[in-house]
This record gives C-alpha cells, structure tokens and sequence, in this order.
C-alpha cells in the first residue's frame, strides 16, 4: 500500500498513539509486587506470584509484603526509595528470599504515583565472582582508549557483546527526522550485517523513544513469551497500571513480531541519552532465548552511563565549535553594522558575514519589498513560494525545513531543499537562508514502506517481513538544519531587533564603537537587560499572587534594571 494514502497514514499515526505503557501485563521471567508503605500493603501483583508465595493473588492482595519478605531485606529497599524520586529509574536495591521456600530473587524497586513497585527475578545459587561495579570499570577503562568516536562506537559494541553474550550487538544512532542508522556493529560471523543500513522512525515510534529515556534498559528474554496479567489489572482510581518504569513490561505484539520476523528469539536494548533526549540505542540481537542475569545488565547498564557521557561530551565540543565560529561571525557583523543608517542596506553588503554565521548555500533578503541575494537562491517565483511558506508557520520558532515540498512548486526547487527564515525590523523585513538539495542513496533495512493489514477497524502497519538491503535514492532534501544552526539564527535576530552596537549616551564613537571589549561588554548588557524585559512582562501575569509579593518581584526587577543601566553608562571595561 502507498504510505502517502491516508489510510496508511492513519495507520501509522495509531501506530504512534498505541499505549504500550499500559500493557496490563508483564514477561514471565519475573515478578511484580506493588505496594502501598509505610506497612508495605500489597495493592497489585503478577499473576505468576503464586509461584513464590504458594497462594493466588487474590489472597495476596491486602496483606503486607513483611510476611513474606524479612526486614533486613526490605531495609535495603527503604533505604534506595529515600533517595529515589518519583519517575526516576528503578533500580537494584537488594538479594534477598522471599516466601515460604526461601526463592532467591533480585529486588529492583521504583516509585511511580503512590505505590513502590518491586520487580523480583530468580537468580542461580551460585555466587557472583565481580561486582557490576567492577566489571563496569574495566569495560570503561578498555573503551576510553579509543582515540575518536567511530573507534569507540565499535569498541562498545564489542565490549557488550562480550559482556552479555548476545549474536549481535548494534550501536544504533537516531537522525534529526528519527529515522535509526547502524553506525557501529559487532556480530557472529554467521549473522547478516547491519552496518550502515537505516531504519524508518516508525520502527520505534515516539512513544517507545519516549520510555526508552526513562527507562535505560529494555530485555526481552524470549519473544515466545506469555504475558502474565496484573491482579487487579486497574488502581483505585479505576485507570490501568502505568507500567512505563516497569523493567518487566510486557512489549507490544507488533514489537514481538517484528523482532521474529528478524528471526530472532531474544533481545536487549540500551539507551544513549545525550542531552535529556535519545540519541540512540545499544541494541542486541540473539537467534536463541537468552536471559542475561540482572547483575550483568547492572554492568552494562553502569557502562552505558559512560558511553552518554562520551556521546555528550562530543556533541558538546562539535556544538561549542560552531558557537564560537558564529559568535565570531556575529561581531564581525555587529561592527560593520555600526554607524549604518540603514540596516537593510548595511546587510546586503555583509551576506558573506551572515553565511558563517549560519551555514548557507544561499542568502536572500527581503526589505522594502525589494529582494537582494547572495549565493545560490532560488527565482523570484521561488523566493516569493519561500517566503509565503515562512508566514504560515507562526512566530514561537524560526521557521525552518529541510526538505523542499512544502515551499517549492514540484521540479521546480532550483536545486534547493532547505530554508530558514529570520524575520526582523518592524516592517515585513525577513532573511532567508537557503540549502541546496542533497542527493543521497540510502540502503535500508528492508522496504521502509510498511506493509497494511486489514482489520475490523480499518488497517494497520504490520512489521516487514524481509530486512535484507533496499536501496532507494532521496531527492529534494537538504542537510538538516541543527539545534546549532537554529540558535544561531535567533541570536542574529536579536542582534538585529536589539543592535547593542548603536553608540550609548556619553560615549565617543570613534574611541570606542571599534574596540571589540566595548562591543561584547554591550553585548552581555543587552542581552541581559533584554531578559528583565522579559521578566517585567511576566510581573504584569502574575494577579494570582499576593500584592506583597508581587511588589517585591516587581522592586527586584527594578532594582536589576537600575544596576543595569548603570553599568551601560560607565566608562569601558579595561
């Protein structure tokens, strides 16, 4: 079926809306006791919980988890929820028994609303030769070694593979349109390789990224698997279980037959968070049921910390080089901007300026209804399609795309995909920066283009069943534009809203508008006194509050004001 139908699009946007959170069911390879402190009251168990306690949930349900668990091991688990806020993480608190038969579990506790949610799995009598902490040290100290990021990509594929034993290990980055890429790949001789092949975002949909931030490690030790229910499966409140922190989840159906369609029994995944959102995934792959043991996903767990930090570490330099190439760009501008009458005018001689600030195949400005370019831009009827597009996308964010259907006519994009558009001034003055179209052949994991299946509602996406290479060749899109890219552009708005390079009362033009201090002094002032702007506006909002405070906001804001303006009148900082 054609993805771009409506049906198809339908589907895919149900796809994105499944509530897997609220699964009312967890896997079978452990336990789940939900209770209700400060006694420990058991308010929601898995079904399988007779198997440790040798009675039905039912009678469970009501009487507290003391009777079957001793205090020195609920201690521990007191003493990890005192330190715990609610939605953080679960985390492994304790080795313990519990029951009549003593079983020995691994105690993973989290807080989610008001209940403490204990996940017990069985673990072997035998005894633990390392702690994950130790294991997770040398796993780090190997991998620091590497001397760029695709050398540690591959070398922290390799060490989770070692660790856990999987047929596949995967480092799975997510682009700027949520689309996956395999950049990295460690894998049995025997296994189809991945490396280099993309994935469409629809694969794991906004909702599954969404869990995979909140909880880092995801197993599933045997697709086969029953899901067992949760007794009672609804709160108090009559609203299913939120199952979003829960490491025991049962999955969705459409996840477990896509993974079969891989042919594949078992896998894990762990997440790379960079910066508070997804960056990708270390995703493992096996052909057999595979349960790796808590104390070894602890490890891997530890070790995946790391691996963000690295990841953070490197996007953070990558990011600070452009900001320092714009902020030098932005002065540059800024001083040869100063003494112009006019602003318009005084731009379309620095386009070149304004290129390094925000990388650009082209630059077209708008002013006084008069259009002046710079590089390569599209015809008048192209800039005027782009400009309209620019007014219909509001004024909260920048407008701005990659791609060049929504303001291109078809065949008709002079070549160029991207653009971005910063207004400015208070007449209809914008610049329009453009990308030109990057051709690029993609090899995908399979028909990105998912097949529908018929249903009593309609249709829906059914998971491919071949994941062998497809080719496709993309046209009419541009290189995106980045957080960096963006934030640039805001600040060359503001620098052209607030121009902090104007001459200040008192101050002598030609002493000082050419000494680069004096600017990045004026600079900081403006941009701070453009935040008590701010602030003031945000005072004149607050009629909930009581007059007292509000007065005293209101004479601290002003109070800042006055040091302020105070500082923009004092003689240059030497």
């Amino acid at each position: 079926m054609d993805p771009n139908t409506p049906s198809a699009a339908s589907a895919d946007a149900d796809c994105a809306r499944e509530p897997i959170h609220l699964s009312g069911a967890i896997q079978p390879h452990g336990y789940l006791i939900s209770c209700s402190l400060p006694d420990w009251t058991v308010r929601h168990t898995s079904a399988n919980v007779a198997e440790l306690l040798d009675m039905p949930p039912d009678e469970v349900i009501g009487r507290s988890l003391r009777e079957h668990v001793a205090d020195e091991v609920l201690q521990p688990l007191l003493e990890v929820l005192d330190m715990m806020e609610s939605g953080a993480p679960p985390q492994r608190a304790a080795i313990g028994n519990i029951g009549a038969m003593a079983h020995l579990c691994d105690f993973v506790v989290h807080v989610s609303g008001d209940l403490v949610h204990v996940e017990l799995e069985p673990r072997a009598n035998n005894p633990q030769r390392q702690t994950p902490t130790v294991v997770a040290q040398r796993m780090i100290a190997r991998a620091s070694g590497s001397a760029d990021m695709r050398g540690f990509h591959q070398r922290t594929a390799d060490e989770i593979r070692q660790l856990t034993g999987y047929d596949r290990v995967m480092i799975y980055r997510f682009r700027h349109d949520d689309a996956g890429e395999v950049i990295a790949e460690s894998r049995a001789e025997d296994m189809e390789p991945f490396l280099g092949l993309r994935f469409p975002a629809s694969d794991i949909p906004a909702q599954a990224r969404a869990l995979y931030v909140r909880n880092r490690i995801r197993v599933i030790p045997d697709v086969a698997y029953a899901p067992v229910p949760i007794v009672p499966d609804r709160d108090a409140k009559g609203a299913p279980l939120d199952l979003s922190q829960h490491i025991l989840r049962s999955v969705s159906p459409v996840h477990i037959e896509y993974l079969k369609n891989m042919g594949l029994a078992a896998s894990m995944s762990i997440s790379i968070v960079s910066g508070g959102r997804l960056w990708g995934l270390i995703a493992c792959h096996h052909r057999e049921p595979r349960l790796v043991p808590p104390s070894i996903r602890a490890a891997a767990d530890m070790f995946s910390l790391f691996v963000s930090m690295r990841v953070s570490a490197s996007e953070l330099e990558i990011g600070s080089k452009q900001d320092d190439r714009a902020r030098d760009a932005r002065e540059r501008l800024a001083l040869r901007l100063t003494g112009q009458d006019s602003l318009p005018a005084a731009l379309a001689e620095t386009m070149p300026i304004l290129a390094d600030m925000v990388p650009a195949d082209g630059i077209a400005l708008r002013s006084d209804g008069q259009w002046t370019t710079h590089g390569r831009v599209p015809s008048l009827e192209g800039l005027s399609r782009a400009l309209d597009w620019a007014h219909t996308q509001g004024v909260d964010r920048l407008p701005a795309i990659d791609h060049a259907t929504p303001w291109a006519a078809p065949e008709a994009n002079d070549g160029l995909a991207g653009v971005l558009a910063v207004p400015f001034g208070r007449r209809d003055d914008w610049l329009l920066f453009f990308r030109c179209e990057q051709v690029e052949d993609v090899v995908w994991a399979g028909d990105p283009h998912k097949p529908m299946v018929p249903t009593d509602d309609g249709v829906r996406i059914a998971p491919r069943k071949s994941f062998a290479s497809w080719r496709e060749t993309v046209r009419g899109h541009a290189s995106p534009w980045t957080d960096a890219d963006r934030a640039a552009a805001e600040r060359l708005r503001w620098l052209l809203q607030e121009r902090p390079w104007q001459p200040l009362p008192n101050e002598s033009e030609a002493g000082n508008v050419s000494d680069m201090r004096l600017f990045r002094r004026r600079h900081v002032i403006a941009e701070q006194k453009s935040r008590l702007d701010q602030l003031g506006a945000l005072l004149d909002g607050l009629g909930h509050l009581e007059d007292a405070e509000t007065a005293r906001i209101g004479a601290r804001i002003a109070e800042l004001e006055a040091e302020l303006r105070q500082l923009m009148h004092r003689s240059p900082i030497d």
